[in-house]
């Protein structure tokens, strides 16, 4: 169980131009409780309950809006996110830690565009990251096809919600997608997404590359936004060899 607070500062530069360049700071206080269930093994130890403080600096040019569909977007962008925690030490069967300092620090590379006669819908992007201190709690967790879980969601179609766990990372992702009426309402959507991955240790896999692909058909009208979609992640590795599939729901409200 866990609570945040959280503030941000903007700054704009070169205001009077069309892509705008943005410094942003953000600091924010997350406290987390641990408690047992009923499935804990009784020689796991949890970890002490804990206050953490993250302060997340970044430079961005352009952005995106946090849509299921971008119909237009570009953006560059380069971060690092500082995460102080106060219950570092050992957990679990004293084979796990915690680390008392963790530093991030990643970039995206983005763009979308609508063809404005034909509605045709394409983006393309490239994050990449790398760490320092990084532990299961605090490193880049990646997975599923969940585009608005955050701000900077690592997913990979066909994969179990943030499924891999990576100190290093460098994903792509591509998507298209096709009007199927007149009014532009209904849309048959594709995704593929390919990515190198440096385990944490102790979770590592046998293999570097990952990858996922899907479609979806999409219904908008004003305020609602509705994706059904299957996903295929093509190395998932799970107990008979590698491959998993996956079905979901995706509902976006404009309020």
């Amino acid at each position: 169980h866990g609570g945040e607070v959280s503030a941000s500062v903007y700054h704009l530069f070169n205001p009077g131009q069309l892509i705008p360049l943005n410094a942003v700071l953000r600091v924010a206080g997350h406290y987390s409780a641990y408690a047992d269930d009923d499935d804990t093994d009784a020689a796991f130890q949890l970890p002490e309950d804990e206050f953490s403080l993250r302060t997340r600096a970044g430079l961005r040019w352009g952005g995106m809006e946090p849509v299921l569909l971008r119909e237009m977007a570009m953006e560059v962008s380069v971060w690092y996110e500082f995460q102080a925690r106060g219950n570092a030490g050992l957990y679990g069967y004293g084979d796990r830690s915690l680390e008392a300092h963790t530093h991030l620090f990643w970039g995206r590379a983005l763009f979308a565009y609508t063809l404005p006669e034909s509605g045709h819908n394409f983006s393309l992007s490239v994050t990449a990251g790398l760490s320092d201190g990084a532990d299961r709690l605090s490193t880049y967790r990646m997975g599923a096809l969940l585009p608005l879980v955050s701000e900077f969601a690592l997913t990979l179609p066909g994969y179990y919600y943030q499924e891999l766990s990576a100190e290093r990372f460098a994903l792509a992702t591509g998507t298209y997608s096709w009007p199927l009426d007149s009014h532009k309402r209904w849309q048959l959507t594709l995704v593929g997404s390919t990515a190198y991955v440096d385990y944490l240790p102790g979770l590592e896999q046998t293999q570097h590359w990952q990858s996922g692909v899907g479609g979806g058909l999409l219904y908008r009208s004003a305020p609602w936004q509705f994706v059904l979609g299957y996903a295929y992640g093509v190395d998932a590795q799970r107990s008979d060899g590698r491959g998993a599939h996956s079905v979901g729901v995706l509902v976006q409200i404009d309020i």
